[in-house]
């Protein structure tokens, strides 16, 4: 069949043999940075401020076919248990028409000009942003190698395009017609871009929305899964630091003779806060630690205990900090109510203490770096390292690894910088392992926050005028260097700036109150977990004090917000919202907009005696615009929940001489299998953009706990973990 006039492709034959031969030595076709074509989308992407245009050591951005047919899937973001690289895969495969099976996920190298997050400005995985930031980019890559193999099989068979269409990793002509993608990657690779790229609408996706088995699973639970702490690299040693126990202390001096005594020690590396073994073994590094004679000085903070902190925050709560949101006239409402109503909720200090200790294998050699580990953020990786070494960055190295927890830990790099400044003493590769001790007491920690809210009331109840008041240290100030010149910390006043409800006369500000006394940084559920606990323990408060049905209560503050009405009504159904339980048992409730996504959680708890209860119930509604891969956000949707619950319930970090008290899990206690409840997840069906959904979870299940808890009691609690205040589960 002659080629149709449709058709604007045009080849030249020796063009064609080029691209043929060049297939035929291994050439990958980058479906955003073919290699033999000059202008490409990411260069175009670029000069919008979305994307880089450039690539390094082979790496194109994204997506890339084999001659062997297989697509590879150059992953921006890390897998640390969260399941995205599944998602990420389903995306591409989805465009390209290629099952699951035939996808392979490989993790970028650092490079932020063209694996930046958008939404986070730099290449990191956090946030929950993963999901929203490669949603298009991702099926827009699929779909632009998926035309430039379609239209590489039109030009074989002398074609109009539109006559074939793709299916399984094959390209079908009209004539029955046959082709591998393997087959026709080299054409493709030199044909020009499309300046068009559809993309597939919902009716149309075949494996989008439905349920499918992760691709990491299989290896983590035979055991073939490595994380850094299980790496071994030729030459290596283990080795393991004790660090000064008060943050901002520095090493004075250290007897290390009994130490070298030891079987399988090699070296003791002095750094400035901290004492460094390497041994052939984690347990003789371990053993050598203890047997070290150390004097530290512990620096300015060794006075302070966390009462102090507890009551300079609860001061600065009242301060007037700086304005981060202001609508309307919040004194003219105030002298209009018929009442005022005001609360302070507290909530603690939180370690991450993820399941894989802090772990990083470094190699300095005069000419170069090699790092591998699990970051969630290898540029910094790599330019620690470089400062540290005084090597370009380009000589820096880093292979990323599985990410065994994190929590937000991983977004920071102060591990890697200590672990490459003591492998530059030694001519070895060196694996650096924290014990759980050190790990748990000097951690980056999620800060203490005082939430101060102040509703002035109309007649009924309702809120005419809000007051918020954030008092808390700035991790954002801390990651980046300073605050904005707002003063204002975008995260620590995220969803307490734009809440659900529609609140006439708000203000919020921000007043930066600093511990000093420890380093502080994100936690998982950054700022919309820390301002929906206080939001909804507040809102439930004053549904309370107008003698209104909470979810009543709330909805008729929610009718600008039809999806958070409609996870809040879906949740109310399911857990039968309004049907009489028994004395002694209540029902909390908890819903926001957040990471995206708007999430309702429901508790419902039986008191057993004055502080003891049981959880009967824990349900939870969710949309999250399209649903990528059903069973991941259940999973996610569980796991943030229980992990939020044992946050809710036991943890916090406490200080005491300006040292953390908590060591281990003995003293951080962690949710015990009995004590997990079943979590109950109902999905609402969406065509909305995907929302995040790693962290939502976790953000919802404090207030609905503690609601619940006033539900069953009649007491409120304000300030968490409710251990502190004797409550446990049973």
């Amino acid at each position: 069949m002659p080629m149709q006039k449709e058709s604007t492709l045009d080849i030249s034959r020796r063009r064609l043999l080029q691209g043929g031969s060049t297939a035929l030595t291994g050439l990958i076709l980058s479906s955003w940075l073919p290699p033999l074509v000059s202008k490409s989308v990411a260069a175009e992407a670029a000069t919008a401020g979305r994307l880089g245009d450039q690539s390094i050591d082979g790496f194109g951005a994204f997506v890339r076919v084999g001659h062997d047919s297989r697509v590879t899937v150059i992953s921006p973001k890390i897998e640390m248990g969260q399941g995205m690289q599944t998602g990420i895969a389903m995306m591409v495969a989805e465009e390209l028409e290629v099952g699951l099976e035939h996808v392979t996920i490989q993790e970028a190298p650092p490079n932020t000009a063209l694996y930046a997050d958008t939404l986070m400005q730099f290449q990191a995985t956090g946030g929950s942003t993963s999901t929203r930031y490669t949603w298009e980019p991702l099926r827009r890559a699929g779909a632009t190698a998926r035309i430039l193999l379609v239209q590489a099989a039109a030009l074989r068979w002398r074609v109009a395009p539109s006559l074939c269409r793709a299916e399984n990793g094959r390209v079908l002509g009209p004539n029955g017609q046959n082709a591998s993608y393997g087959e026709l990657v080299g054409v493709a690779a030199t044909l020009p871009l499309p300046t068009e790229v559809p993309l597939k609408t919902p009716e149309q996706f075949k494996l989008l929305g439905t349920p499918a088995r992760r691709l990491d699973t299989p290896s983590k639970v035979n055991g073939k899964a490595r994380f850094t702490i299980d790496l071994q690299i030729p030459g290596m040693l283990v080795a393991s630091t004790v660090t000064c126990p008060v943050y901002g202390g520095r090493l004075r001096s250290v007897d290390d003779q009994q130490a070298r005594k030891i079987l399988g020690v090699r070296d003791i590396v002095r750094l400035e806060n901290a004492v460094a073994v390497t041994a052939s073994n984690f347990w003789a590094c371990q053993q050598a630690l203890k047997a070290l004679r150390i004097e530290w000085d512990l620096g300015a903070n060794v006075s302070i205990d966390s009462a102090q902190l507890d009551e300079a925050l609860i001061e600065a709560s009242s301060r007037s900090g700086v304005i981060a949101k202001r609508e309307g006239d919040i004194e003219q409402a105030r002298q209009q109510s018929a009442s005022q109503f005001e609360a302070v909720y507290e909530q603690a200090m939180l370690s991450h203490s993820p399941l894989e200790p802090i772990s990083c294998v470094a190699h300095v050699r005069p000419d170069g770096c090699d790092l591998w580990v699990g970051t969630q953020v290898p540029v910094f990786a790599q330019q620690t390292a470089a400062r540290i070494t005084g090597l370009p960055e380009n000589k820096i190295q880093v292979h990323n690894q599985l990410i065994g927890g994190a929590f937000g830990r991983r977004l920071d790099f102060d591990f890697i910088t200590q672990a490459v400044a003591i492998a530059r003493q030694v001519d070895y590769p060196i694996k650096l392992i924290w014990s759980r001790e050190e790990d748990m007491t000097h951690d980056l920690y999620r800060p203490l926050y005082a939430d101060r809210l102040n509703a002035a009331l109309d007649q009924q109840g309702r809120p005419i005028g809000w007051e918020h008041r954030i008092a808390g240290a700035s991790v954002l100030a801390r990651y980046i260097g300073s605050l904005p010149s707002s003063g204002v910390d975008a995260d620590a006043v995220e969803v307490a700036v734009e809440p659900i409800y529609h609140l006439p006369n708000l203000q919020v500000r921000y007043i930066r109150e600093e511990p000093g006394v420890v380093p502080v940084s994100w936690w998982r559920g950054v700022g919309p977990l820390r301002s929906t606990y206080a939001l909804e323990c507040f809102i439930d408060e004053l549904a309370h004090n107008a003698k209104a049905d909470p979810v009543t209560y709330r909805l008729s503050l929610m009718e600008r917000q039809p999806r958070a009405q409609a996870v809040l009504r879906l949740l109310a159904e399911k857990t039968g919202w309004g049907q009489p339980l028994p004395a002694g048992q209540g029902r909390g409730i908890a819903v926001s907009a957040v990471f995206g996504s708007y999430v309702a959680t429901m508790v419902e708890l039986e008191m057993q005696g004055e502080t003891a209860f049981r959880i009967k119930r824990l349900v939870s509604a969710v949309d999250c615009g399209l649903v990528i891969n059903p069973t991941s956000v259940t999973a996610q949707i569980e796991g943030g929940t229980l992990f939020g619950l044992s946050a809710s319930l036991f943890n916090e970090i406490l200080i005491k001489n300006g040292q953390v008290q908590q060591t281990n899990f003995h003293s951080y206690r962690q949710l015990r299998i009995s004590e997990a409840p079943p979590v109950e997840v109902h999905l609402i069906s969406s065509l909305e953009t995907p929302g995040g959904i790693g962290e939502a979870g976790t953000a919802l299940i404090g207030p609905a706990l503690v609601n619940a808890l006033f539900a069953a009691s009649g007491k409120r609690i304000r300030r968490l973990p409710l251990s502190r205040m004797g409550y446990y589960p049973v």
